[in-house]
Formats: C-alpha cells, structure tokens, sequence
C-alpha cells in the first residue's frame, strides 16, 4: 500500500515537472480562417498548459511586424512574410503546417492565357507587398509570360472591385476570396488558382527562431499534436468551434466561415508529394514536425 501511494506521488511530481517550462512563449498571428487551430487550442486551454499564449493582430503583415519587433518567439505566416522576415536578418524556420490555399487565391484577367503570352504589354493588379506577388511568380513561370512585359500597379484588395475589362487593355489581377466574386461578375474570367497544387501554392505554417527550434523540440511537438487535435475536434462540431473561435475572425458570420473553410486544405498531416512541392520554397522536411 505505502509502495503504491509513494509511486502515485513520484508520477504526478514527474507530470507536473514535465509541465514547468524555462521560459513563456509568444505566437505573433492574425485573424486569418487557417489560423483557427490555434484560436481553438487556446480557447480550450490547451495553450495555456503549455505555456503558451497568442497575439493576435487583423493582418499577416501586422503579424510579421510584431514578430521582428522581438515582442513574439514564434509567428504564423505565408511564403510570403517568412521570406521576408528571413530577409530582415531573423533566423527563423518554419515547424508547424496549418493549410495551403485550395482555390482561395486566384488570378483573374479579361483575355485568356494565350492571349497574354502573345501580346507586348499588360498591366498586372495586385498588392505588391503580399502574397500576391508570389502567385504572380508562379503564375507567370509556370505559363511562360515574360515579366518585362508586366506593368506592376498596387492596389488594395477593396479597391479592386472599381476595376472592370477594357478590350483595348490587357489585363490581369491577382486577388483572394472575396474580392474575385464582384470582378467575375463584371466578366474578368479566372486562369489559376491555388486550387491546381502544380501551379500556385500558398503555404501557412508556424515559423519560429531557430535556437526554439533547437532547444525546445519538446515543446513544440506537444503544441503539433495539440493543433492536431483542434483541427480534428473542430470538423467533428463545426459549429461548436465556430462558437468558441467567432471573436478571432472580424465579425465573420457561420456561413462566411463555412464557405471560407471550404477554400483552404489543412496540411497539418500532408503527404510525402506535397513535401517534395514546397522543398524548394524553403520548407524543410527536416524541420516540419510531424
């Protein structure tokens, strides 16, 4: 009986060490919809056992800006904010995978693509600063368009919706949901998306400094497997987590949320070929817990 109740104590000492961590973690993201694993996992207190806790902000470049203020250890980005941050001088690696886009970014024109690889000029929408000038970069190699012919105009992704097909002008705009749908009402016509892996991929992940990476490999796996199983309770009661993540998401309504889940793959489990598409891109088998 003594043995048993001194072996009952040794556990939970050995439990709640295993609970003690060096130092708080600070996760830098925004409020986008593949971001919901997280907002979920803190929601239901999952975070907080690993002594972690968010910041959360409205944009991925607001995001990114918080991350390189040093006010955050880790930070949730696109291809695009991770390669700029590297950039600036951050030694940061990306760990965790969340989602890639599944058609919720797109490039719209008013001629076809045969068209656009014939003519001298064409003027090209977009936010330059974003992650729109990496689907134009797919974009374009993989069709074979020659970026000298390419007038560059940064637009906001609200303004966009001013714009309409001109036949004297070539044009092509990249853009996200749900900016395309009043574009295409107006007879822009879509030419690729992220929907087509072999064309564009729009990647979301979790980036994080790479001594965190190296000395606190235990903590991060805790924090993969809990991410897995918020993305896992989440399709089981879509409802009930829309309940619980609604404040995270800038008055998005159920239905908006539906929809714009339905845009977005989760690769929190992704498949041997997908690793090999983004290898190139700076996304390191290596490093991506699995």
């Amino acid at each position: 009986m003594k043995k048993n109740f001194l072996f009952l104590i040794f556990t939970l000492l050995l439990f709640v060490s295993s609970q003690i961590f060096a130092k708080e973690l600070t996760i830098s993201t925004n409020s986008w919809i593949g971001y919901t694993p997280l907002f979920y996992a803190n929601e239901k207190g999952y975070l907080k056992k690993l002594d972690i806790k968010l910041l959360t902000s409205n944009t991925l470049a607001q995001a990114a800006s918080v991350y390189k203020e040093d006010k955050a250890d880790m930070v949730t980005t696109t291809q695009h904010e991770y390669y700029a941050i590297q950039k600036s001088g951050y030694s940061i690696i990306p760990v965790i995978l969340f989602d890639r886009s599944y058609g919720a970014d797109m490039v719209l024109s008013n001629k076809s693509i045969a068209e656009l690889q014939k003519v001298e000029k064409i003027d090209v929408y977009l936010k330059t600063d974003s992650i729109n000038a990496q689907v134009l970069e797919e974009f374009i190699n993989y069709y074979h368009i020659d970026k000298n012919k390419l007038t560059l105009i940064n637009t906001e992704p609200f303004q966009l919706e001013n714009l309409k097909p001109k036949k004297n002008k070539n044009m092509l705009i990249v853009t996200f949901v749900p900016y395309n749908i009043a574009l295409q009402k107006k007879g822009f016509i879509q030419l690729a998306s992220t929907k087509e892996t072999k064309v564009i991929v729009v990647v979301d992940s979790l980036c994080a400094d790479r001594k965190i990476v190296l000395n606190d490999k235990k903590r991060l796996q805790k924090l993969k497997s809990l991410i897995d199983r918020s993305i896992l309770e989440m399709q089981a009661n879509k409802k009930a987590s829309y309940q619980l993540v609604k404040n995270y998401l800038q008055g998005m309504d159920y239905e908006d949320y539906l929809n714009t889940l339905s845009k977005i793959e989760w690769i929190n489990k992704p498949s041997q070929q997908f690793l090999n598409r983004i290898k190139d891109m700076g996304y390191d088998e290596k490093y991506l817990l699995k």
